[in-house]
């Protein structure tokens, strides 16, 4: 070995000692792990939990679409940015939550489109998903949805906890979501919130990460932006 490499050898020995140096070795690993992806979602927020939420979802890696209701986000705008500067993507969920399949079309098409001003106006970007509220939906709801540019999204796993499940249940639940699938919680429930560092533990140790659910499919798949601040929409 030249004497200049291993003088560079001890340098980086040296550094690496004082703690001065940093190798980063984390973002492969994650990486690599990624055998597939699931789409957590939490309905009818913002609220005054959503921080809390957000604290639990960034503590544990994870990233979630958030389907706002949009009389709420009109209510907390703040909290509409901090879902997107915390890497959450924020999708439509109707202004006050009817029942749509039991509307007019003039009514579906003010609650989804004021939605979207309210989200646009708060920050949070201009939706690209819809979820009906209660996951009512036909072909009128579609048809509206459509106009606004949405791809409707149901669930594949509901966690039941606006139904009172354990916080158990709910890691449960989301330890029966396959590739693509997607889960169902809420923003105001304790019960889910509690969930989540069990919930990334489970996706971890069956090598899935939480991902975005994608317009073109409605699947969920690997994220196209960093968890970044302002990344997300």
């Amino acid at each position: 070995m030249k004497a200049t490499s291993r003088l560079s050898l001890l340098v980086v020995a040296a550094l690496a000692a004082a703690g001065t140096l940093t190798v980063d070795t984390a973002a492969p690993a994650q990486a690599a792990a990624c055998n597939g992806y699931v789409g957590l979602t939490f309905d009818d927020g913002p609220s005054s939990n959503t921080p809390a939420l957000l604290n639990a979802l960034t503590q544990n890696g994870l990233r979630a679409t958030m389907f706002n209701q949009g009389q709420y986000a009109a209510t907390y705008p703040a909290q509409v940015r901090a879902q997107v500067n915390a890497g959450m993507w924020v999708g439509n969920h109707s202004y006050t939550h009817p029942h749509l399949t039991q509307q007019s079309q003039a009514t579906i098409d003010s609650e989804i489109s004021r939605t979207q001003q309210a989200i646009a106006a708060a920050g949070g970007g201009t939706p690209k998903l819809f979820r009906p509220p209660y996951g009512e939906t036909n072909s009128t709801v579609k048809a509206v949805a459509t106009k606004y540019g949405l791809t409707e999204i149901i669930w594949n796993v509901d966690s039941q906890d606006w139904n009172g499940a354990s916080t158990d249940a709910i890691v449960a639940a989301a330890g029966r979501l396959t590739s693509g699938q997607v889960l169902l919680m809420h923003d105001w429930s304790a019960n889910s919130r509690a969930a989540i560092p069990r919930i990334a533990q489970g996706l971890a140790s069956r090598s899935l990460c939480a991902g975005m659910i994608s317009p073109q499919t409605g699947r969920a798949v690997a994220p196209t932006t960093p968890s970044a601040a302002g990344a997300a929409r």
